[in-house]
């Protein structure tokens, strides 16, 4: 793919030069790197057209309103035309809060690929598969995979504390602030600007739009990819008493029981199956929990009896559990019998139980299976393709932002409440007209389902017209699987492709 090379740097970058921020600086300043651009020239056929293009790697100094460094941003690029200012960019994420962006660069939207098996099998020892990957979308959108500060090769720098980036609306501004010095950069005010985010990425993805469409250089977004939606987390958070998120999980339950062979006289049509199960969940199972213990005794035997219809767990638990599946005791319980716990992120996975009467699995499945393979992957991609060698290791997982994320600093008492963006993705799309989104939704997902899309969607005065659903029997990671892989590239192409010929 690669047929030459280029290495620029603003000012000689030997391993890792650091500059003091003022001659006076605090001993508690950070070190603040010099800018650099890794720029590398390649060639590759995506959607059977073929397109020369540039990747480049740099660093931005991100600062705050005294123009003070307090972060350094690290992105990779890849840009087909440097000649067109106007064709469409779309800047990719992923989520945690705390992921860096390894995941869609190399399992769906990046140039390369790395190949793990489509059977939910483990991905096992390296050397991993790398390979091109001819459905990444450059053959209609430059691509710009940022690294929220925490996470990659994106660090605190100067006078950059924790509380400035570790949070739900300091990350939304870090982030779109990267957003806006790359389009400043790159001289691309006047291109299509696309968002794409996965799983806490579209948490953050809703949250950043005020960021972005308000203020003094105001930036219109043209359309958000979503995949695997988590806006409102009343209905993503399984936990004892959140009688929400028992109904938004258990149509995912009821897929994923389908999936491995234990419903009885299992339907032939997944489909139609879940049809039957969200009408159930919303017309039976979500009335019952609603009546708690005034349910009459009859009704709740009746329930009981449907849930261990549709998700293949013994009637006599769901009675114990009084009608109340955790998603936690699921993956552990679903195969029980046969010594084995399912993934979270991808009910497909299985893996060896070790402690077969434990209430909760003591690991992801799917997580287990693949993340190492991710890791290397993306680390040999960067070394053999980019020429990317940075001293500084490059996180997959931020330490640090974990340890320091607070979800609301905002000043004054603030009573505990679910996580929830999707008003302002409401709002957004009431102030930008012609703004649109894709839900891309994964069936065996257990971290964030389908039917949580389908709800909070519907509930927050989001225009619906302008929204797209898509679903792939797969996981929250969909494109794990090839054939869901291939379909959802194909909808991010069209997504894209209708809004650039409606203009």
């Amino acid at each position: 793919m690669k047929t030459s090379k280029i290495f620029l740097m603003t000012t000689l970058l030997l391993a890792h030069v650091f500059s003091a921020v003022g001659a006076n600086a605090e001993e508690d300043t950070k070190p603040v790197s010099e800018r650099f651009k890794i720029v590398t020239e390649h060639r590759g056929t995506f959607a059977g057209e073929r397109v020369d293009f540039r990747a480049v790697v740099e660093n931005y100094l991100l600062k705050n309103n005294d123009e003070e460094v307090y972060a350094e941003a690290v992105t990779f690029s890849y840009v087909a035309d440097q000649r067109d200012a106007e064709r469409p960019v779309t800047f990719i994420f992923n989520g945690g809060p705390g992921s860096a962006s390894t995941w869609l660069h190399m399992g769906i939207m990046g140039p390369k690929r790395v190949r793990v098996p489509s059977n939910a099998e483990d991905a096992g020892l390296p050397p991993y598969g790398i390979e091109d990957n001819p459905q990444a979308l450059l053959d209609v959108t430059d691509l710009v995979f940022i690294d929220p500060i925490g996470t990659g090769f994106s660090r605190l720098a100067g006078v950059g504390e924790a509380k400035d980036v570790y949070g739900l609306e300091e990350d939304a501004r870090s982030v779109a602030q990267i957003v806006r010095e790359w389009i400043r950069t790159n001289s691309r005010w006047n291109a299509p600007v696309f968002i794409a985010g996965e799983s806490y990425g579209t948490t953050r993805a809703a949250a950043m739009l005020p960021y972005l469409q308000d203020g003094p250089e105001p930036i219109r977004v043209s359309g958000v990819m979503m995949i695997s939606q988590a806006m409102d987390y009343t209905g993503s958070t399984p936990a004892h008493d959140n009688f929400i998120a028992y109904a938004t999980y258990l149509p995912s339950l009821a897929a994923t029981a389908w999936y491995h062979d234990k419903l009885q006289n299992k339907p032939e049509s997944l489909e139609v199956f879940l049809e039957e199960v969200r009408a159930f969940t919303m017309n039976e199972y979500l009335p019952a929990l609603f009546s708690g213990s005034t349910l009459a005794p009859e009704t709740f035997n009746d329930i009981a009896t449907k849930i261990s219809r549709y998700t293949g767990i013994d009637e006599t638990y769901i009675r114990r559990a009084n009608l109340r599946i955790l998603t936690g005791r699921f993956v552990k319980e679903l195969l029980r019998s046969d010594g084995a716990i399912i993934g979270r992120l991808d009910g497909r996975y299985r893996a060896q139980g070790l402690d077969t009467i434990a209430e909760n699995a003591r690991f992801d499945a799917a997580s287990a299976a693949i993340s190492a393979a991710y890791s290397s992957a993306f680390r040999q991609f960067m070394k053999a393709d980019l020429d990317v060698a940075l001293e500084r290791p490059y996180y997959s997982s931020g330490p640090e932002v974990g340890d320091n994320w607070v979800y609301d600093r905002s000043e004054g008492y603030n009573e505990p409440a679910y996580v929830n963006t999707a008003p302002k993705l409401a709002d957004a799309m009431a102030r930008n007209p012609a703004l649109k989104v894709m839900v891309a939704s994964g069936y065996y997902d257990l971290v964030t389902p389908f039917f949580d899309a389908e709800f909070t969607l519907a509930r927050h005065g989001i225009d619906l017209s302008r929204v797209t659903m898509t679903y792939y029997e797969a996981g929250h990671m969909m494109y794990l699987y090839e054939p869901a892989f291939e379909q959802l590239a194909s909808d991010m192409r069209m997504f894209i492709s209708s809004m650039l010929a409606a203009k």
